[in-house]
């Protein structure tokens, strides 16, 4: 019998895309649990955020799956390519907006393992 992981999480860094020259690299987690088998989180570390606490963002698994392979999102998320080897995750929030760059390669493979089928074994 085959099933889809309980949950999956993948640790990766990303650079987030401001006006200066220097970009800021962050450690962010991928997170997908069956419980939600539509959605994935993208979890940004506490500290980031004026209140010292994580910020997730909880979005349509096929958003991100759409936007690896071109634009797409019109609400609080967007995604797109950037480029060959790198995609651009966009967050609107009532504070204003973040862009955040990944490895096409890391959420790709993120995907994957949202899919990919584990066997279990019966007692």
């Amino acid at each position: 019998m085959s099933t889809i992981p309980a949950a999956v999480e993948e640790r990766v860094r990303a650079r987030v895309i401001t006006d200066d020259p220097l970009y800021r690299v962050i450690p962010v987690a991928l997170r997908f649990t069956v419980a939600e088998p539509l959605a994935v989180r993208i979890v940004f570390p506490a500290g980031l955020s004026p209140e010292g606490t994580e910020n997730e963002w909880v979005f349509p698994r096929a958003l991100l799956e759409a936007g690896l392979q071109g634009p797409t999102g019109s609400g609080d998320v967007r995604v797109w390519p950037c480029g060959r080897v790198q995609a651009v995750v966009e967050f609107h929030s009532p504070e204003g907006v973040a862009m955040v760059q990944f490895d096409s390669a890391a959420l790709r493979r993120f995907l994957r393992r949202t899919h990919a089928p584990v066997l279990t074994r019966q007692a």
